[in-house]
Order: C-alpha cells, then structure tokens, then sequence
C-alpha cells in the first residue's frame, strides 16, 4: 500500500495498490466462440455489448461493401490469418464461400472464383465453371460472385482484419481481466488529517 501523509493542515492521502490480474480460462473458451461472451461470463454485461458491436460492426462492414470475397482462405491466405481472429464468423462465412459460390476450373482442377464470362454449374460430381453462351450473357447470366477490384476490396478485407485484431484485444481482456472498474479499492481516499499541525 502506498500512503502520503500531509502536515500542517493538509490532507492525508492513501492509495491502495491496484488488484493482480486474474486468469480466467472458461472466459476466454467463451469469448473465442463469440465477440464480446467471454465479458458476459465475467458479468460484464455493458463492456460484452460495446466488445460485439465493435468487432461484430467492423466484421459486417467489411462484408457488406466487398462481399463473400471479403474472406478466402484459400486465394487470400495472409489477410485470413488475421480474419479468422474473429472466430466463428469468419469461419462460417469462408465455408459458404467456398462452398456455395465457387467452382472447379476444368482445366486446372483448381476451385477458384468465377470470371464474369462464366457460369457455375455441376458435372455430377462436383461444381464446374462453364462458358456463358452469347444469349446467357445478353441475358445477365454470370458467376454468383465476382471479386471486387481496387480500393473498395481492399478496404473491405482490411475492415474484417481490423475486426479479428480487435476481437484479439477483447479475448485477452477477457482470459486475463484486471480489476473491475467499479471497485472501490481502485480509487484514492481523500480524508482529513485529524492531527491538523504537526
């Protein structure tokens, strides 16, 4: 405990020493599953909404103004290092996308997105791309999805990774949580010095 003692009239000042940081592994294993659970283990209801709205905002964000092809584990292997940070959204999310909106290309046997000039089809075993014939096109046929070009897609894959980073901060806020804001222990006690002059 640190103490400041005042003399002649002033006051005397105590500050207790902050409280240790506790390891909690259930709210961590929660807050994995979900932004902003592992708070609500901890019973810290207002920081586990701000904790998902932040993250879950970000994630969405992203999602909306660049798409499924926001996340690719498979074509975009770095940036989904740091989007899987967000845990079971992204994973979800790149499961349907690799396996709602892409296709085998016929002549490397590689699944990848579609061309603009390309429908998605299936063999009998599995999704192909097939050329689009000229009244599939004048008709606006085309592939489910096309990845998006320039600084929008960027920005949209860098807004799901800024969600994953955060989702980092808030899961070891949450595995190692320090003292609650409301504890009175954190606070300085201001009391009068009842000796007065020394």
């Amino acid at each position: 405990m640190f103490m400041s003692y005042g003399f002649h009239g002033h006051t005397l000042i105590t500050m207790s020493n902050p409280q240790h940081i506790d390891f909690n592994p259930l709210a961590g294993l929660v807050a994995v599953l979900f932004p902003g659970a592992g708070h609500l283990v901890l019973g810290r209801h207002k920081r586990a909404i701000f904790a998902s709205v932040g993250v879950l905002g970000l994630f969405f964000f992203g999602l909306l103004i660049g798409g499924i092809d926001t996340i690719d584990s498979k074509e975009d292997k770095i940036w989904f290092f740091a989007q899987a940070l967000v845990g079971p959204p992204t994973i979800i999310a790149d499961q349907i996308h690799q396996k709602q909106f892409k296709a085998y290309d016929m002549g490397s046997g590689k699944l990848r997105t579609g061309f603009p000039e390309e429908k998605r089809d299936h063999d009998g075993t599995r999704p192909i791309w097939v050329p689009l014939t000229d009244e599939e096109m004048a008709a606006g046929m085309g592939p489910p999805n096309i990845p998006g070009l320039g600084r929008i897609n960027e920005i949209a894959m860098l807004s799901v990774v800024l969600a994953g980073m955060l989702n980092l901060i808030v899961f070891l806020d949450a595995l190692m949580p320090g003292p609650d804001e409301s504890s009175k222990s954190k606070k300085a006690t201001t009391k009068p010095n009842p000796g007065g002059a020394a």
